[in-house]
């Protein structure tokens, strides 16, 4: 239910596994621990699961003209480069840098963007990795950017990057995560409504910076917990497009992978999906459902406001999922596929590794800044966002004809599928009648079915076979097609109406 992290993560989808006692679950096979684990440990247990070891737990308190450059854009030549994608870097456009974020005392966020290898005509597209609190880089090169690591640290071309179909943007958020910096930590997030004026402004300094794609269709996407951020980050686009708030950003749509949006519905459905997939058993599952009565309650007090009765509903909540693990053991739950060896689930360390090298951060314009390739601090300061329901902003979304694309990768436990079409279909808005009664199609990529599509207008929803949390990295062929025909109408088979895609 939750994701991204943006590469196997990225994604990253919830960390959601902390460990709370209850009364009500007393089975001695459940071994619940009495221990709370807090929102800082579950994210140093996330660090550790992929492999990763930043040396700061959030980039904060520089004076950025003596640690990093200021507002500042250079084109990329990136050392290491192997092969030919049949342009030259610098035909392309590849960039990096940093913007400063109005409205903060001394935010920059950083970020790559790169030119599509087909047109610049192609939509704009900004990804968002999750965590909360992990660096935009991890999908960038283990998912669906344009390139990819090596293990001598070299890089090579993806086939599937989607800069293939698109010109996209990975960036850095919220403050604090990868290369982008505050002096101040009041410029810390707490709160989707801070989390999506910042990527505001950041995209208002980008199309000022490149007027030459204002006009350009625009689309968000990213995993895992950003099933919050997107929402929130799309309903601040279409106020300030509706209140004519500096550029006109041409939002379209918005797609979600993997992700933690309606956390009520989808943590109900947890057991559901372990059930069904032979993680736990009958017993266990009747066991564990005595936990919902109390998470259900809990979230509703949270709801999309906020506030003290979030943190009741993240622990009361986060209890079921631990419980599945404790059941299950060292199951990966990213990809129930695999199993995790001690800790770790995921290796990305060469990220790290890379990210550490002096020329690439000359190459980059960060300086001597560390990389934070995921942030402890940034995680535990949005423990009180986790439980909101994001869910509710986007009708309004639809209604004024923007389109949303859910998708999930089959073997998520964390963010899974069920979860993702249980809030989906739950949603009210003038087309939930024609959606439900919509049939589930195959979707096939090279002539056989790699998922299975439901869709009504504007609304689209895609289980990917084959696939865990994150779609890109396990299918990267079928998320290229999904991305370019989504984004031109073409998703579904047999669309009599393309305009209302």
């Amino acid at each position: 239910m939750a994701s991204t992290f943006s590469l196997l993560f990225l994604s990253l989808c919830l960390l959601l596994s902390s460990q709370f006692s209850s009364a009500r679950v007393q089975n001695s096979y459940l071994h619940v621990s009495p221990t709370l684990n807090t929102p800082k440990t579950e994210a140093e247990r996330l660090i550790r699961s992929l492999n990763l070891s930043p040396k700061k737990a959030v980039n904060m308190g520089f004076d950025h003209g003596e640690v990093a450059p200021r507002m500042v854009e250079k084109s990329l030549n990136f050392p290491f480069l192997e092969g030919s994608s049949g342009s030259s870097v610098q035909d392309l456009g590849h960039r990096a840098g940093y913007f400063k974020l109005a409205h903060t005392v001394d935010a920059r966020m950083f970020y790559f963007f790169f030119e599509s290898r087909g047109s610049k005509k192609d939509p704009v597209v900004i990804w968002l990795t999750g965590g909360p609190g992990c660096s935009g880089q991890l999908a960038l090169f283990y998912e669906n950017g344009p390139f990819h690591i090596t293990d001598n640290l070299t890089l090579t071309w993806n086939d599937y990057g989607w800069d293939q179909a698109s010109n996209i943007l990975f960036v850095d958020q919220p403050t604090g995560t990868g290369f982008s910096y505050s002096s101040s930590e009041s410029d810390i997030r707490h709160s989707e409504e801070g989390v999506s004026n910042d990527l505001y402004d950041f995209m208002q300094a980008f199309f000022k910076k490149h007027p030459e794609f204002v006009r350009n269709d625009f689309f968000i996407t990213g995993e895992s917990y950003a099933g919050h951020y997107i929402p929130a980050f799309a309903a601040r686009v279409q106020k300030g497009n509706k209140a004519k708030e500096g550029v006109h950003i041409n939002l379209k749509g918005f797609a979600i992978g993997n992700g933690l949006t309606d956390p009520a519905i989808q943590y109900k459905a947890y057991t559901d999906y372990a059930l069904t997939m032979k993680i736990i058993g009958k017993s266990d599952y009747d066991s564990i459902n005595e936990l919902i009565p109390d998470c259900e309650e809990s979230a509703k007090s949270c709801g999309p406001a906020g506030g003290v009765a979030c943190d009741t509903a993240y622990y009361s909540c986060n209890q079921i999922f631990q419980s599945i693990i404790n059941v299950a053991g060292n199951i990966n739950y990213y990809d129930i596929r695999k199993q995790c060896e001690g800790s770790l689930c995921y290796d990305f360390s060469n990220l790290e590794n890379f990210m550490g090298l002096k020329s690439v951060k000359e190459a980059i314009g960060v300086g001597d800044m560390e990389f934070v390739s995921c942030s402890s601090e940034v995680y535990n300061a949005m423990q009180r966002d986790w439980m909101r329901d994001m869910e509710v902003g986007i009708p309004a979304l639809l209604e004024d004809g923007i389109k949303m694309l859910i998708y999930a990768g089959e073997y998520d436990l964390i963010c899974n599928w069920l979860g993702n079409s249980n809030w989906v279909h739950a949603m009210k808005w003038s087309g939930q009648k024609d959606f439900e009664a919509s049939p589930t199609v195959p979707y096939l990529v090279d002539g056989k079915e790699a998922g299975q599509l439901k869709y009504h207008g504007r609304l689209a929803f895609l289980k990917v076979h084959n696939a865990g949390h994150m779609v890109p990295m396990d299918q990267p062929k079928a998320a290229l097609q999904m991305l370019k025909t989504w984004t031109q109408g073409k998703l579904a088979p047999k669309i009599k109406d393309e305009t209302t895609w």
